[in-house]
């Protein structure tokens, strides 16, 4: 028989939690643009909180780098760094390359392997469309079901904080890149060892990949610094 003190209770969300999550969101869907500027006030109003909650929040969110206090003035939202795109892109080619390696060397049956599959064939559906958008939701779901695959929780943790960033960082580049077909076929590569347990391949088709996606990735912000779009 268990008691309530059994029972793990979920405690509701402050108002500085909400904001938190709720600015957070905004920031990495782009409705925060980087560049911009937004009074505390205006915040509290459109998150439908007071004004410190909203200031917590953003001490929270530039303790992460996301945007940036400014006396009587509200917050800034800090544009994508390429510099920080380059460190993040580096520690996820080793977070993923171990998962891939490890996910290989599991022996998966099908059933296992399918959020991958399933990732890999609405990437194929969403390239024939020239559907972008529908393309990086699917490549999100590879790269955090191949990340899971890898069964390891600490990881797992890091990935999803700098990928994170990475969704930021490709709100403002995805219109810039040509048609993902090189991707697609990577994904499936690596798709292929995982399922072969080819321990070698696996790592290797994945951290040329994911090389691949830093250099575009920074080639892009930086043309759109240029632009000053």
């Amino acid at each position: 028989m268990s008691s309530k003190a059994d029972t793990p209770s979920t405690k509701p969300l402050s108002n500085s939690q909400r904001a938190f999550l709720a600015l957070r969101d905004m920031i990495f869907a782009g409705d925060l643009a980087p560049g911009s500027d937004h009074l505390e006030s205006e915040l509290a109003e459109q998150l439908g909180v007071s004004r410190t909650p909203v200031r917590e929040a953003a001490l929270m969110l530039e303790s992460q780098g996301l945007l940036e206090l400014r006396p009587r003035k509200g917050v800034r939202i800090l544009p994508v760094s390429p510099d920080d795109m380059a460190e993040i892109y580096d520690v996820l080619t080793e977070l993923e390359c171990l998962a891939a390696r490890n996910a290989a060397n599991k022996g998966y049956s099908q059933t296992d392997l399918d959020p991958l599959a399933k990732a890999i064939e609405d990437m194929e559906v969403a390239v024939a469309q020239n559907d972008l958008e529908n393309w990086a939701e699917a490549d999100d779901r590879f790269h955090r079901a191949l990340v899971l695959l890898g069964d390891n929780s600490r990881a797992a943790t890091i990935f999803d904080m700098m990928n994170d960033q990475v969704r930021r960082a490709r709100t403002v580049t995805l219109f810039m890149r040509p048609l993902p077909v090189q991707s697609n076929e990577d994904h499936r590569q690596v798709f292929e060892a995982i399922k072969a347990g080819d321990i070698g391949t696996a790592d290797a088709v994945h951290r040329a990949h994911r090389q691949n996606a830093k250099n575009m990735m920074l080639e892009l912000l930086k043309k759109h610094r240029l632009r000053g779009v």
